[in-house]
């Protein structure tokens, strides 16, 4: 087992794996801004080093900042949870060839993973099921463009090759909008990803955001934890997910499991990993996979009892997974809430101290928080303060209880996006299940009107 970690990042992920590390007796180096050096894993680590200034770009953004807070300390690995640097080629390559253990997929995997082009290529080549597209990057023929566009049918998106996070992508629905909209988007690309190659896919018009969440070690075995949906999202940022996914047969996560465990063997893949897909009528279509662990891995720990976190650090020490395929068991059902603190009307950020902080309790209820009464939420980053997770033994036990914990908790001073989620569950549509990635927009522009 790996004798000392870096966990690079902050808030509740930083708290989440360094008690996963305590659990496996790993030391823990917490590495930190200026503002965040009163973040509760700092507190709870061996060793602290401060990386920079508050702007992440200065700190956990910082590569070699990060390097020599693990040389400074001894660590052995890197973890770099999700966000910031976690799926960043040239950090894991920079650490490996720095001497340390890199708590991840190898630099080369990230890479390929990270160009959409060369993910959709790798997939289909393992035989998993893609979005019909232009099965590579648009050239500057108009005309040839246009002809691909009716061949597979409108209406078509266009996205950035390098894109991720919602931007550089494009809905077009008729030929005389197409080239403009590749121009528009091209640029775009460029500026934001320094990569101005896009590609063109079938636009699905009412589809769900299914994902399989998968393991894989340096022996050859890999496996799937089955599914979550998490189709309730605003502007492609999720706000709610479930496992299992309400509506999908075992039989159906049986067969799409094994083929995003068998493409793990295929492209060498290593550690913890999500291959996202769109579903619709019945069918999955890949649309990216993400490389590191995912903000709603709790749903999926909750319904299988194994821990995410725990089999990373296995991994990256050399050792096989605990488990076998076999020995995962879907049973009942775990729903999460992301807890942001924003107005829940305007979605506004709106970071300032926490005058006081009670957390829910009960029967099937998880709470994954760095905050605490007296902390002040900085400026500089994600809005997300915390995630509550709810498990019962179905959907509706699980509905219950997740009613129950957002009626309880307390977060005073600040404005939460509480009040959002406690109308969601309370939703019709959302207690029948099955919405899918365009009903919270939807939602949300009626009760604006």
């Amino acid at each position: 087992m790996l004798d000392k970690v870096v966990i690079a990042n902050r808030g509740e992920i930083a708290l989440r794996i360094l008690r996963a590390c305590k659990e496996l007796g790993i030391k823990t180096v917490a590495v930190h801004s200026e503002v965040d050096r009163d973040q509760v894993h700092v507190k709870l680590a061996d060793e602290s080093v401060c990386i920079g200034p508050n702007p992440a770009n200065e700190s956990y953004l910082n590569i070699p900042a990060i390097i020599s807070a693990a040389e400074i300390t001894d660590a052995v690995g890197i973890h770099p949870g999700y966000g910031f640097l976690a799926e960043n080629a040239n950090f894991a390559e920079q650490v490996e060839k720095s001497g340390f253990v890199f708590i991840g997929p190898k630099p080369e995997t990230i890479n390929m993973m990270g160009d959409k082009i060369s993910a959709i290529k790798s997939m289909q080549d393992a035989g998993v099921p893609c979005v019909p597209g232009s099965d590579g990057n648009l050239s500057d023929d108009p005309k040839k463009n246009t002809k691909l566009a009716n061949k597979i049918g409108y209406p078509v998106i266009i996205k950035a090759a390098g894109g991720g996070g919602g931007r550089g992508m494009r809905v077009v629905h008729s030929d005389a909008a197409l080239i403009n909209a590749i121009t528009i988007t091209k640029t775009e690309a460029g500026n934001f990803f320094g990569n101005s190659e896009v590609y063109m896919e079938k636009f699905l018009e009412t589809p769900r955001h299914v994902e399989i969440q998968v393991l894989a070690d340096n022996h050859g075995n890999a496996i799937h934890l089955g599914e979550r949906d998490c189709s309730m999202q605003r502007r492609h940022q999720k706000v709610i997910e479930e496992s299992p996914a309400p509506g999908i047969t075992e039989k159906e996560r049986n067969k799409i499991g094994k083929i995003c465990a068998e493409a793990c063997k295929r492209i060498g893949y290593r550690g913890a990993g999500t291959f996202e897909f769109l579903y619709e009528n019945g069918e999955f279509y890949f649309i990216e996979m993400n490389t590191r662990v995912q903000v709603e891995h709790p749903v999926t720990e909750m319904v299988t009892g194994i821990d995410i976190i725990k089999e990373q650090l296995r991994i990256a020490s050399g050792l096989p997974l605990s488990i076998t395929q076999d020995d995962v068991k879907i049973k009942g059902h775990a729903i999460e809430c992301r807890i942001n603190a924003e107005d829940p009307k305007s979605f506004l950020p709106w970071p300032g101290k926490i005058d006081h902080y009670h957390a829910p309790g009960g029967p099937g209820v998880r709470v994954d928080s760095h905050i605490y009464s007296g902390y002040t939420i900085p400026p500089y980053y994600d809005s997300m303060i915390g995630k509550l997770i709810a498990y019962g033994n179905d959907r509706d036990e699980a509905i219950g209880r997740m009613r129950n914990a957002l009626h309880e908790i307390v977060v005073d001073g600040i404005r939460t996006n509480v009040p959002l989620q406690k109308e969601l569950m309370e939703d019709k549509a959302f207690q029948i299940g099955g919405t899918n990635i365009h009903y919270l927009e939807d939602k949300l522009e009626r009760l604006a009107e």
